[in-house]
């Protein structure tokens, strides 16, 4: 009996994750966990912690977005408290408008703190993320502690309503022999 129970909630638990592919297991969302910090903030209501509450609220006046002041080569950064192998950057706009400010930011990972984080490695560059939209940028497996997100060389404002990260602690990660 107690078989047929738990061969039940597999059978859910793999419907549900095959239905969700944003969230396959072992990821979690590291960010939420994460300490974030950004070039500077706009007001009272848009500090860098907005952007990893885990809130997709896309109306920056609801007070669950960050955004910078008018900065030349704004950015944020979420330090992650260790390395980590990410697989994917999960990235939500702002809603309520402005929404093309954030095209042309690179997502930077990696371990160094030189330039604010902003000399690591890059996963993507962002295009296009509609007003209020949810886009994915898969990472692959880059290795770092810091996820930054950079608007090089404009002065502009960054904004981000959320920002997930998924991935497995290195120390996890096996190794073949």
């Amino acid at each position: 009996m107690e078989f047929l129970h738990l061969a039940t909630l597999i059978g859910i638990l793999s419907a549900v994750w095959a239905q969700n592919p944003l969230y396959p297991p072992p990821y979690k969302n590291l960010a939420l966990r994460g300490r974030a910090t950004q070039s500077s903030t706009y007001s009272g209501i848009s500090n860098a912690i907005n952007a990893i509450d885990g809130n997709l609220d896309t109306n920056f006046y609801h007070g669950s977005c960050a955004c910078t002041n008018l900065d030349v080569s704004p950015w944020w950064r979420v330090d992650l408290q260790r390395p980590h192998k990410i697989s994917q950057i999960v990235i939500t706009n702002r809603g309520d408008c402005c929404g093309e400010r954030l095209n042309g930011a690179s997502i930077l990972i990696g371990n160094s703190l030189e330039n604010n984080g902003n000399n690591n490695p890059s996963c993507s560059e962002i295009n296009y993320i509609p007003n209020g939209a949810t886009q994915t940028f898969q990472c692959n497996g880059m290795v770092g502690r810091y996820v930054s997100i950079i608007l090089p060389g404009k002065q502009t404002y960054l904004q981000l309503c959320e920002v997930q990260v998924f991935g497995v602690p290195v120390s996890n990660i096996p190794t073949c022999f």
